[in-house]
Protein backbone atom coordinates (compact mmCIF):
# COMPACT_ATOMS: atom_id res chain seq x y z
CA UNK A 1 0.00 0.00 0.00
CA UNK A 2 0.89 3.67 -0.56
CA UNK A 3 0.19 7.10 1.03
CA UNK A 4 -0.67 10.22 -0.37
CA UNK A 5 -0.75 13.73 1.41
CA UNK A 6 -1.11 17.40 0.47
CA UNK A 7 1.53 20.30 2.55
CA UNK A 8 1.43 23.73 1.52
CA UNK A 9 3.17 26.93 2.12
CA UNK A 10 3.24 30.97 1.09
CA UNK A 11 6.58 31.69 0.42
CA UNK A 12 7.59 35.38 -0.53
CA UNK A 13 8.40 35.10 -3.95
CA UNK A 14 6.58 35.18 -7.65
CA UNK A 15 5.86 32.06 -9.13
CA UNK A 16 8.04 32.40 -11.96
CA UNK A 17 11.31 32.80 -9.77
CA UNK A 18 9.80 29.98 -7.42
CA UNK A 19 9.37 27.25 -10.78
CA UNK A 20 12.63 28.50 -11.93
CA UNK A 21 14.59 27.66 -9.10
CA UNK A 22 12.89 23.95 -8.32
CA UNK A 23 14.12 23.04 -11.99
CA UNK A 24 17.49 25.03 -12.19
CA UNK A 25 20.68 22.84 -10.22
CA UNK A 26 21.84 26.15 -8.63
CA UNK A 27 18.81 27.49 -8.00
CA UNK A 28 17.27 24.28 -6.26
CA UNK A 29 20.39 23.87 -4.06
CA UNK A 30 20.55 27.46 -2.99
CA UNK A 31 16.45 27.40 -2.03
CA UNK A 32 16.62 24.05 0.15
CA UNK A 33 19.98 24.66 1.64
CA UNK A 34 20.34 20.66 1.09
CA UNK A 35 23.61 19.88 -0.78
CA UNK A 36 24.09 19.53 -4.59
CA UNK A 37 21.22 19.25 -6.76
CA UNK A 38 20.75 18.44 -10.55
CA UNK A 39 17.91 20.18 -12.14
CA UNK A 40 16.33 20.18 -15.93
CA UNK A 41 13.87 22.10 -17.49
CA UNK A 42 12.90 19.41 -19.91
CA UNK A 43 10.15 16.49 -19.66
CA UNK A 44 12.07 13.13 -19.26
CA UNK A 45 14.94 14.92 -17.91
CA UNK A 46 16.95 13.95 -14.73
CA UNK A 47 16.56 15.44 -11.46
CA UNK A 48 18.49 14.87 -8.20
CA UNK A 49 18.51 17.01 -4.85
CA UNK A 50 20.35 16.75 -1.50
CA UNK A 51 23.46 15.04 -2.83
CA UNK A 52 21.51 12.72 -4.54
CA UNK A 53 19.45 11.55 -1.60
CA UNK A 54 16.27 12.55 -3.83
CA UNK A 55 15.87 11.53 -7.51
CA UNK A 56 12.89 11.44 -10.26
CA UNK A 57 12.25 12.81 -14.05
CA UNK A 58 9.99 15.57 -14.57
CA UNK A 59 6.51 13.88 -15.84
CA UNK A 60 5.07 17.33 -16.51
CA UNK A 61 6.00 21.14 -16.84
CA UNK A 62 4.01 23.99 -16.94
CA UNK A 63 5.74 27.30 -16.65
CA UNK A 64 5.41 29.21 -13.58
CA UNK A 65 2.01 26.61 -12.67
CA UNK A 66 2.87 23.44 -12.38
CA UNK A 67 5.77 20.62 -11.77
CA UNK A 68 5.02 17.34 -11.75
CA UNK A 69 7.78 14.87 -11.18
CA UNK A 70 8.65 11.23 -10.03
CA UNK A 71 10.51 11.59 -7.00
CA UNK A 72 12.14 8.94 -4.59
CA UNK A 73 14.47 8.80 -1.86
CA UNK A 74 17.27 6.80 -1.29
CA UNK A 75 15.24 5.16 1.41
CA UNK A 76 12.64 3.48 -1.11
CA UNK A 77 13.84 -0.16 -1.55
CA UNK A 78 14.48 -1.85 -4.95
CA UNK A 79 10.50 -3.11 -4.44
CA UNK A 80 9.63 0.34 -3.96
CA UNK A 81 7.77 2.10 -6.93
CA UNK A 82 8.78 6.24 -7.42
CA UNK A 83 5.99 8.48 -5.97
CA UNK A 84 5.15 11.62 -7.63
CA UNK A 85 5.01 14.82 -6.57
CA UNK A 86 2.87 17.88 -8.07
CA UNK A 87 3.73 21.25 -7.28
CA UNK A 88 1.16 23.54 -8.02
CA UNK A 89 2.10 27.40 -7.31
CA UNK A 90 -0.25 30.26 -7.33
CA UNK A 91 0.22 34.16 -6.63
CA UNK A 92 -1.39 35.33 -3.42
CA UNK A 93 -1.15 37.87 -0.90
CA UNK A 94 2.27 37.78 0.65
CA UNK A 95 4.05 35.86 -2.47
CA UNK A 96 3.25 32.37 -3.96
CA UNK A 97 1.26 29.70 -2.35
CA UNK A 98 3.15 26.69 -3.33
CA UNK A 99 0.49 23.16 -2.61
CA UNK A 100 2.66 19.42 -3.00
CA UNK A 101 0.76 16.78 -3.45
CA UNK A 102 2.80 13.93 -2.82
CA UNK A 103 1.54 10.56 -3.87
CA UNK A 104 2.53 6.28 -3.73
CA UNK A 105 4.44 7.08 -1.16
CA UNK A 106 5.08 3.75 0.51
CA UNK A 107 3.31 3.21 3.88
CA UNK A 108 6.64 2.62 5.57
CA UNK A 109 8.03 6.11 4.75
CA UNK A 110 5.88 8.65 7.64
CA UNK A 111 8.28 10.97 7.78
CA UNK A 112 8.05 13.12 4.53
CA UNK A 113 5.22 14.98 5.04
CA UNK A 114 6.71 17.10 8.18
CA UNK A 115 10.31 16.77 5.97
CA UNK A 116 8.66 19.06 2.74
CA UNK A 117 8.08 21.53 5.87
CA UNK A 118 11.31 21.30 7.41
CA UNK A 119 13.64 20.67 4.07
CA UNK A 120 12.05 22.59 1.23
CA UNK A 121 9.26 24.98 2.84
CA UNK A 122 10.99 26.68 5.97
CA UNK A 123 14.33 26.59 3.60
CA UNK A 124 12.80 27.90 0.56
CA UNK A 125 10.83 31.38 2.81
CA UNK A 126 14.46 32.11 4.31
CA UNK A 127 15.72 32.37 0.74
CA UNK A 128 13.65 33.98 -1.22
CA UNK A 129 12.49 36.00 1.79
CA UNK A 130 16.66 37.32 1.77
CA UNK A 131 15.91 37.29 -2.32
CA UNK A 132 12.71 39.58 -2.35
CA UNK A 133 12.80 42.58 -3.59
CA UNK A 134 12.21 45.46 -0.36
CA UNK A 135 8.23 47.25 -0.97
CA UNK A 136 8.94 50.33 -2.26
CA UNK A 137 7.29 52.72 -0.20
CA UNK A 138 3.71 54.24 -1.19
CA UNK A 139 3.73 58.00 -2.30
CA UNK A 140 2.65 59.28 0.60
CA UNK A 141 4.96 58.11 2.84
CA UNK A 142 7.73 59.40 0.45
CA UNK A 143 6.44 63.17 0.99
CA UNK A 144 6.24 62.86 4.50
CA UNK A 145 9.46 62.02 4.52
CA UNK A 146 10.47 64.99 1.92
CA UNK A 147 8.44 67.06 3.91
CA UNK A 148 10.85 66.70 7.08
CA UNK A 149 14.02 67.60 5.59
Amino acid sequence: MTQKFTVSAVIPAKPKAIYDAWLDSRGHAGMTAGGKAKGSTRIGGKHTAWDGYISGVNLELVPNKRIVQSWRSAEFTADDKDSKITVTLKPGAGGTKVTLLHSGVPDSHTGYKAGWHESYFDPMKAYFGKTAPKKKPRAKEMMSAVKKK
